[in-house]
């Protein structure tokens, strides 16, 4: 590989200072991004994606994403309660009908077993969702000490 010129030293320099990764170096500069890296390498430049801004967004991405999965898990947890009380209790049970479309109605001890039956088919559901949620949360939190190891154990020094 032929020396580098200071020009390209420059460039490059400029470039990353803006924040510019080794492809879109590449493209404004003219030059090769093997040639690229290298001379960020010569220079002591990191294409490394991350540093401490990006973890620290990164991670408070994640918490915001973790309440907002535990709220919706309350909130499933908490209309499975109340549907599934729904299923014993008193139940109004109307209709439409006849020549004159009349509306009728009666009170029952519990709901019908078609009733019944969309109920428990909706609480299944929300206890789905509930579970789902909570198994990737544990399983997030299972990883997230093997996340923090390896990326110890890769660390360079070069944020």
């Amino acid at each position: 590989m032929a020396p580098f010129t200071d020009r390209e030293r420059e460039q490059v320099t400029e470039l990353h200072a803006q924040g510019h990764g080794r492809n879109e170096i590449s493209r404004r500069t003219g030059i090769h991004q093997k040639r690229v890296s290298a001379i960020a390498a010569e220079l002591g430049l990191s294409f490394r994606r991350g540093g401490a801004r990006t973890a620290a967004a990164t991670e408070a991405r994640k918490a915001d994403a973790a309440t907002r999965r535990a709220r919706i898990e309350e909130t499933a947890l908490a209309a499975t309660e109340k549907l599934l009380s729904q299923m014993f209790a008193p139940a109004k049970v109307f209709n439409f009908g006849g020549k004159e479309n009349d509306y009728n109605e009666q009170t029952h001890d519990e709901p019908p077993f078609a009733d019944k039956r969309a109920i428990a088919t909706s609480v299944q559901a929300l206890m789905q969702t509930a579970l789902k949620i909570a198994e990737h949360d544990r399983a997030d939190a299972a990883t997230s000490g093997v996340d923090a190891w390896l990326e110890h154990m890769t660390d360079d020094g070069d944020d």
